[in-house]
């Protein structure tokens, strides 16, 4: 009750809440065709490479989305021409790409320290969340979920089969490029949430845990919807009422819920498949 009271009486947790929300529902709808595609690394390395562009853009006095988006574009464009144009697989380019934009941007936050928290960049605080900051991520919020409702079921078809999808003319390259830039928009949004290091799990483990309960995209997308918001409404009242960070409460809350998908869950779950198992075995021995 003490939660709802200050709900209710301080803005800034307002602020909070509404922003944990909906990134939380940003990262379950597109997490779900991250895992499914197979680009959980390319989350990664697009979380840490857009850190230059929002060390540039504090030292420059603009807004982080500006640089933060620019240079996950750029990432996403430099890992697919270094993967297309040479021997070197998709995999190492995803590191060497990211891994050498996220060490510039820890110089340039070491050359701007007074003007950036390294701290706050790279595990959020949602505490801290100013009114640009909420309309931010409502504005990202809005487009990208217009353009997965718009472009659902190109997106469907060249997720789980890419050569009809080609077969059937549509653009797949210019559809991975604008999953990249979904994936860019969410991550930025979810910065100032759970940071840079964290938004990987936001993106992964609540679409992980949809697809673990059901093999429908379409309930997939409404599971991991609803774990990643309850995970940031949770992890915001855990780190609220015992003074923790806010980014990693609301990810091991994800994790919570993994875990019990992983071993509760009636078709994939550990627990099950292991009584299956016994009870095939008797059956067997009789």
């Amino acid at each position: 009750m003490e939660f709802i009271n200050d709900l209710m009486n301080y803005a800034f947790l307002q602020k909070a809440l509404f922003t944990s929300i909906m990134v939380g529902v940003l990262c379950g709808v597109i997490g779900s065709f991250i895992i499914l595609r197979g680009m959980a690394l390319m989350g990664d390395a697009i979380s840490h490479a857009i850190v230059p562009g929002v060390a540039i853009s504090y030292m420059l006095g603009i807004n982080y989305f500006y640089g933060a988006v620019l240079m996950g574009i750029i990432t996403s464009l430099g890992i697919g021409y270094v993967s297309q144009n040479s021997r070197i697989k998709n995999d190492s380019s995803i590191g060497i790409v990211f891994s050498s934009f996220f060490a510039l941007g820890i110089i340039l936050i070491n050359k701007a320290q007074t003007a950036i928290d390294l701290t706050q960049i790279l595990f959020g605080n949602v505490l801290s969340v100013r009114n640009s900051d909420m309309w931010l991520t409502l504005i990202v919020g809005a487009i990208v979920l217009l353009i997965v409702v718009l472009f659902y079921k190109e997106f469907l078809v060249s997720t789980f089969d890419p050569t009809m999808a080609q077969a059937y003319g549509l653009p797949t390259q210019v559809i991975h490029y604008i999953m990249m830039l979904l994936l860019t928009l969410v991550t930025v949004a979810s910065l100032q949430t759970v940071g840079v290091i964290l938004v990987v799990a936001m993106l992964i483990t609540p679409a992980s845990t949809a697809y673990l309960l059901t093999n429908r995209l379409s309930t997939m997308i409404g599971l991991a919807s609803f774990f990643g918001a309850f995970s940031a409404v949770a992890g915001l009242y855990l780190s609220f009422r015992y003074d923790l960070t806010s980014g990693a409460v609301i990810v091991l809350v994800t994790t919570i819920l993994f875990i019990l998908a992983f071993i509760f869950s009636p078709k994939q779950g550990v627990l099950w498949r292991m009584i299956r198992t016994q009870r095939t075995k008797a059956v067997i021995q009789k």
